[in-house]
């Protein structure tokens, strides 16, 4: 099994919807119109790109977006750099403007949280007592933050990243404190780590495992992070996890690595992965393994609940085995995908009764890609890079822009670009294409990548 935790800046334009007609002006040839009713669970990057892209699909139904935080729905990707940026407002920004619900007629309910699914009723219970009818139900639950278990972990001053709320105590704290420690060198600890040194913050990162972002890179990029973070003045500890914390009067004063090392801190924040959000379908005999469990169409063991984002398995046909994906990307294409799938089963089932639609064959697809922003430089990831892969340097690492082409079996598998964004949609254009180029092109200064990446393949 595969989880990547990678958390790239969003590309969902947040105004798009603010222009386009409310659903009931467009075509509904294809779609059910006996009564149903879709309810959402999670009103993140994925639940909200579910609703708008049911919409889109002529979908005319009743939806229910249901969300635990009390906040219009935002973009969580910034909330580890831009957002903590000094001398800026700490505005988060919206996944779609406000009018969208409205517009859309979306019965949107903030700050409610869902306890329980009978799926033999199709029915929801939320904590202020409502029971919801369902006749599809798509959860989009995401991830929490793991948590650790060692002495000290409780002391005010130490905390995680994943919600608006957990980003504006971190901004508070940033404009007082000197000393800073960040446990494990994802993606997340790495961004905030950035953000603190461009603060003129001393930082420390302890990272159990020998490299950075080991689990999502290349030796050779993992390198070249580990040197460019020591380079922008981040101590950057290796091979060392965390033992415990000391304080002092209930706050954190010191992380006491697992080598007995001491390090001074006013703050601390907590990068050590995420598990995905699960309890529900637990509890509802749903199909669980890292993850919630899915078909090709994003559907649950249940035929009537959808899963999706960073909470759902599903079979990866680019790396080849069950995969759990934490990107935006990921996000809203599967969105988009189960809203097609969720509409053609509703017209299937409007015409043949008893039958369901969305076969493997056309099960999700979409090409894997990342991105993270860490001080000046924008890692970019196009594919799944995999052990063993063979690798090819395209570019010099010391001017800060280079890619990383990875080839699997021959094949082109994936390419890391830092700051060659050129190269990044490239790679795109290629791996979505199912085309390759030999190792001897990647590497080859003067070969034109973007022009063969554009090239239609020759037919036969």
């Amino acid at each position: 099994m595969v989880g990547i935790d990678v958390f790239p800046t969003n590309r969902t334009d947040p105004g798009a919807a603010a222009t386009r007609p409310s659903h009931t002006e467009r075509p509904s040839m294809n779609v059910m119109t006996d009564p149903e009713n879709v309810v959402v669970v999670g009103n993140g990057q994925a639940g909200i790109q579910l609703v708008d892209s049911l919409r889109r699909e002529g979908y005319t139904g009743p939806i229910t977006l249901l969300g635990e935080e009390p906040h219009h729905p935002y973009q969580r990707p910034p909330l580890s750099k831009d957002y903590l940026a000094a001398g800026k407002d700490p505005v988060p920004l919206p996944l779609r403007p406000e009018k969208f619900f409205t517009t859309n007629d979306v019965d949107a309910r903030l700050g409610v949280h869902v306890t329980s699914i009978d799926r033999a009723a199709r029915t929801v219970a939320l904590d202020d007592g409502t029971t919801l009818a369902y006749s599809k139900l798509v959860l989009a639950t995401g991830a929490a933050n793991r948590e650790l278990a060692v002495p000290g972990a409780d002391l005010a001053g130490i905390h995680g990243l994943r919600t608006l709320t957990d980003a504006q105590a971190l901004h508070a704290r940033l404009d007082t404190v000197r000393s800073v420690v960040v446990i494990g060198a994802g993606f997340i600890g790495l961004e905030f780590a950035a953000a603190a040194r461009a603060r003129g913050l001393d930082v420390t990162v302890l990272e159990f495992a020998d490299r950075p972002m080991g689990r999502a890179l290349t030796p050779v990029m993992s390198g070249f992070f580990a040197d460019a973070h020591q380079r922008l003045g981040v101590t950057l500890r290796l091979g060392e996890g965390i033992a415990s914390f000391d304080g002092h009067n209930g706050h954190v004063t010191g992380a006491v690595s697992t080598t007995g090392q001491r390090y001074p801190a006013d703050l601390v924040l907590v990068g050590v992965g995420v598990i995905p959000r699960t309890e529900l379908a637990e509890t509802a005999g749903l199909e669980v393994e890292n993850g919630i469990v899915v078909d090709g169409s994003l559907r649950t063991s249940d035929p009537d609940i959808y899963a999706l984002g960073d909470c759902a398995s599903f079979p990866n046909v680019h790396a080849g085995t069950r995969t759990r994906l934490e990107s935006v990307q990921n996000a809203t294409d599967q969105a988009r995908h189960a809203a097609r799938a969720i509409v053609g089963t509703s017209a299937q089932l409007a015409a043949e009764p008893g039958t369901r639609s969305g076969g493997e064959s056309n099960g999700y697809s979409d090409l894997p890609w990342f991105w993270s922003n860490q001080g000046p430089l924008r890692l970019q990831i196009a594919g799944l890079v995999a052990p063993g892969d063979q690798t090819v340097l395209r570019g010099n690492p010391a001017d800060e822009k280079f890619s990383v082409f990875c080839f699997r079996d021959g094949t082109l598998a994936a390419v890391e670009s830092v700051n060659q964004p050129a190269d990044h949609m490239a790679a795109r254009r290629l791996l979505a294409a199912g085309r390759t180029l030999t190792p001897e092109q990647a590497a080859d200064p003067d070969f034109d990548l973007k022009t063969y990446s554009k090239q239609q393949p020759a037919t036969v």
